[in-house]
């Protein structure tokens, strides 16, 4: 019985030892790109440590408001990114990926984090004099501002490109959602600083209150729920110019009626979500959809594909199928109160089309070739 007991506790001991193994290895998988990420459990995310998530339970699916179950917006959440992983899967069960952040990673982003901080255009005016001291460029449209309507959700359908960048530059095209002075951003960046390439990738940026950070990187992040979907991930091959367009992402942010959150959907599929109690209200005020770009200095970086609009899907990055939904819940596929903003156009410029007779909706036609110093031209 002894030499029984004793056989099985060495049996025990060398299978926990072989569990132990597997664990460690699955903590760390790799994309198809060779991106690594670290496979984290779901309740340890940074933003599991908010005063407000604590001894949160977690749901992994948004109660779909009634209103909305027969919108063609409605997730497909039959729909698997397994392949955009090594493995072909993804994390282990009840774990999220979550990008391997380095110590130079961590400084090149402190270094400039001050003025790189992504933005919202509306405290920007148009052809500022000053460009030198500008260091955010925006061409965008924008819902109105003295409009005084409240959102629970936005969404767009927005083309990948591939904008030239150099280092410490960014270049975006994104969904900005304004909720006081905090907000949400989400769609692709090419922004060296932030991954090791200068191809584009899915971003999320969060400002809460004092904490604002891209994707899972503090406790205002966006809570991930699913194990084979990552942020960071390169997308694309970007369209290119005159070519069919061939790459194109679908954002959607939406506030949960049922339990107070903002859910992100990707691809049409849920991903994460924010409690609406980080944020400073619970609806939003402002929506914006198109270009951002930074620099720290002339001439500043591309914008879409890098050249001005023709008004043509094939020649032009743009974002369609654009809507809001209202504090009642209704989707306006039309969006007709936004308005156009360039701060710089003489490097960026934006136009929409309410009607093109296209199925693509409301489309926003935005890039440049960036802000060029003339050699005639004094900067102050």
């Amino acid at each position: 019985m002894l030499l029984f007991l004793l056989g099985y506790i060495l049996c025990f001991r060398d299978i926990a030892k072989l569990n132990n193994c597997f664990v460690d290895a699955a903590k760390v998988i790799k994309t198809i790109h060779g991106d690594s990420y670290e496979c984290v459990d779901i309740y340890k995310q940074r933003a599991f440590d908010h005063r407000t998530m604590r001894n949160h339970l977690l749901q992994h699916k948004m109660h779909w408001i009634s209103s909305l179950k027969n919108s063609k917006q409605k997730p497909k959440s039959d729909k698997k990114f397994g392949f955009l992983w090594e493995n072909g899967v993804g994390c282990p069960i009840n774990t999220v990926p979550i990008q391997k952040i380095t110590n130079d990673k961590l400084l090149r982003l402190n270094l400039h984090f001050d003025k790189y901080k992504p933005k919202g255009s509306w405290n920007f005016t148009n052809n500022q004099n000053s460009i030198n001291k500008i260091q955010h460029h925006f061409a965008v449209a924008r819902t109105k501002k003295g409009e005084r309507k409240n959102y629970n959700g936005a969404s767009m359908v927005v083309s990948v490109n591939d904008p030239e960048v150099k280092y410490p530059q960014f270049s975006s095209a994104r969904m900005h959602v304004q909720m006081g002075d905090d907000f949400i951003q989400v769609g692709w960046t090419i922004n060296p600083s932030l991954y090791p390439d200068f191809k584009p990738r899915s971003f999320v940026y969060t400002k809460a209150g004092k904490n604002q950070c891209y994707n899972s990187m503090c406790s205002s992040g966006i809570i991930l729920v699913r194990r084979d979907i990552p942020l960071g991930v390169i997308r694309g091959p970007p369209t290119v110019r005159g070519a069919k367009p061939s790459a194109y992402d679908t954002y959607r942010i939406l506030k949960d009626k049922a339990n107070d959150r903002w859910w992100l959907e990707f691809g049409g599929i849920n991903i994460g979500f924010w409690p609406s109690k980080i944020f400073q209200q619970s609806f939003a005020n402002d929506i914006e959809w198109g270009g951002e770009a930074y620099t720290a200095s002339l001439p500043g970086p591309q914008m879409g594909n890098g050249y001005f609009p023709l008004l043509d899907p094939n020649y032009d990055a743009h974002i369609c199928n654009i809507t809001t939904v209202d504090e009642n819940y209704k989707i306006d596929g039309m969006v007709k109160n936004i308005e156009t903003f360039s701060d710089n156009n003489h490097g960026y410029k934006v136009y929409e089309d309410l009607d093109s007779g296209l199925p693509v909706g409301h489309i926003i036609y935005f890039g440049g070739p960036g802000i060029i110093l003339k050699k005639d031209k004094k900067i102050m």
